[in-house]
């Protein structure tokens, strides 16, 4: 639209111009004023180009509001169900960090000030960049943790429940898969970035209209591809991009040192290679390539627990768990009325309490921790500070006590319910779990490689986890253990409780645990992590190690 404003002002200065040099001698001149019929002429074909590129600009962002407009009157009906679906939650994201600053560059073109007040007031509260990454990685690891292939993901085909309410008729465009493949692309995550253009460039020989051209995406493909070792291939999606765009002198200095690669292969292999081979024209066929081990041992027995696959539940440990009536040992506040107790797991022992919170008491705590949350921190090992961490994905709140008397009652409740004190616990921890939120493989306690984990607090180890669910999750968020292979599902107002330690004080290793990244849903939990202080009379030494 610049061009063309810069057209119409270039042919207007011409003709004022033109009409200074020469309005004492036109007159006298028809070929002059022959001259001057094709000037006008030519000023207002600039001037009907202005008018379309203003036509055309208005028609975009009635589009944009038409579109936009529709979508808020969905996603705000029910703004938790709209967001439990994790391509909505990554899609509004990628809105607010870059559409929007597309549209607002749009109408500056030709301000409108009450609109450029309203973003300006607004953009404070906009997701940044680092929000669009995140949200990208956190569908890739949805993608490998639940084994879903990038089409499945761009057509919004996840597990999801119509009765829940979760939205599922979103698709992620052409663009969203282009940008998805270059947030991988960004992070040297070719084996996702091969992903994501693959499935960007489907869509486009699909049909799919796109900003972003077949040149760009090829681009970034057969680098990655190139990247993933596979050289052959890596030459043929060049030779396309060539062939397309034959200038393009990024790719044609890749194909000439791609092609000495592979003659060198060959060379050594004493075999034959035709470097003259021409672009084929047949469609593009998708690769297949394994994804790289990280740095996780126990990746694959986590994901898999996950998905509900190798829960390690016989028909023998089965036949050796039980439900029964909790009433805290003997303890007043609970004999009317014991809580309901089922066994989770046999060895170590783990259970569950129903009814543990009511509905009013989740939102009580939601309604206090929401104005808190920030990113959920892990304990470093050798300093003992809280800090972020890339396998924590959530955000958490502390909550103490004595701020709302349903803290303190909840509080209460947990001590009666398992006979430990809670004089020497941490605050109540609160936190939500978004989209792709997990926590991976990890133990409550301190090793004895880490002895100052907890020294701050002068209270020891923490002997202890009591873990409220305070949501359904409609698919994913399961806490598992890879250890022995439990898989313990979240039940909105159940809790679930464990032992990290022995009595003789030994870390229990066997109660390395996850927090399952939240497919669809949205996940909320609250903790209280026991210590060791306070419980010598309450759960005394065993007489071994590992009692």
């Amino acid at each position: 639209m610049r061009k063309c404003l810069l057209s119409f002002a270039s042919w207007a200065l011409l003709f004022c111009c033109c009409s200074w040099i020469t309005q004492a001698e036109v007159f006298t001149s028809i070929g002059q004023m022959t001259d001057l019929l094709y000037t006008e002429k030519e000023l207002v074909q600039s001037l009907r180009e202005y008018i379309k590129a203003e036509e055309s600009k208005l028609a975009a962002v009635k589009s944009w509001a038409t579109k936009l407009d529709a979508l808020t009157r969905t996603s705000t009906a029910d703004p938790e169900g709209y967001l439990g679906h994790p391509v909505n939650a990554y899609k509004l994201m990628k809105r607010l960090n870059t559409e929007w600053s597309e549209l607002e560059s749009l109408v500056l073109q030709n301000p409108s000030d009450g609109f450029i007040s309203n973003m300006s007031t607004h953009r404070q509260y906009f997701p940044d960049e680092e929000d669009k990454t995140g949200a990208a990685r956190a569908l890739m690891r949805l993608q490998d943790t639940y084994q879903l292939d990038s089409e499945a993901f761009s057509k919004g085909k996840l597990p999801v429940n119509p009765s829940t309410g979760v939205h599922s008729n979103v698709i992620l465009t052409v663009d969203d898969c282009f940008d998805m493949g270059k947030t991988a692309y960004n992070d040297a995550d070719y084996y996702h970035a091969v992903l994501w253009m693959q499935q960007a460039l489907k869509q486009l020989d699909d049909g799919e209209e796109a900003v972003i051209s077949k040149v760009e995406i090829l681009d970034y493909l057969s680098y990655s591809v190139y990247q993933m070792e596979d050289l052959p291939r890596a030459i043929e999606l060049t030779r396309r991009l060539v062939a397309i765009d034959p200038s393009h002198q990024r790719a044609g200095g890749n194909l000439r040192y791609y092609e000495r690669l592979l003659l060198k292969q060959f060379s050594e292999q004493n075999q034959a290679q035709d470097q003259d081979q021409p672009a084929s024209e047949e469609p593009i066929q998708l690769g297949t390539y394994m994804r790289p081990k990280d740095h996780l041992p126990e990746r694959e027995s986590y994901e898999a627990l996950c998905r509900g696959e190798g829960v390690q539940m016989t028909e023998t440990r089965r036949s050796r768990l039980f439900c029964r009536y909790q009433d805290g040992y003997r303890n007043p506040r609970l004999l009317l009325k014991p809580m309901k107790e089922e066994d989770e797991w046999d060895s170590p022992h783990i259970v569950r309490y129903l009814e543990m919170l009511s509905d009013k008491e989740i939102e009580k705590i939601k309604e206090l921790a929401k104005p808190r949350l920030a990113r959920a921190t892990v304990r470093d090992p050798k300093t003992g500070v809280l800090t972020t961490a890339n396998y924590r994905v959530s955000k958490s709140a502390w909550l103490d006590g004595e701020e709302d008397p349903v803290i303190a009652r909840i509080n209460q409740r947990i001590e009666d319910i398992t006979g430990l004190t809670v004089d020497t616990a941490e605050l109540l921890q609160v936190a939500n779990y978004g989209v792709g939120g997990q926590y991976e493989p990890h133990f409550d306690f301190s090793r004895k490689d880490e002895p100052d984990a907890f020294k701050r607090l002068g209270t020891g180890n923490r002997v202890a986890t009591f873990l409220n669910y305070m949501s359904d999750v409609e698919a994913g968020g399961a806490t598992v253990f890879p250890d022995f292979g439990a898989a313990i599902r979240p039940r909105k107002g159940t809790s679930v409780f464990w032992y990290n330690l022995f009595r003789s004080g030994e870390g229990d290793y066997r109660t390395r645990h996850a927090a399952c990244p939240v497919l669809v849903g949205s996940k909320w939990v609250s903790n209280k992590w026991f210590h060791e202080r306070g419980q010598e009379f309450r759960r005394p030494c065993g007489l071994t190690e590992v009692d």
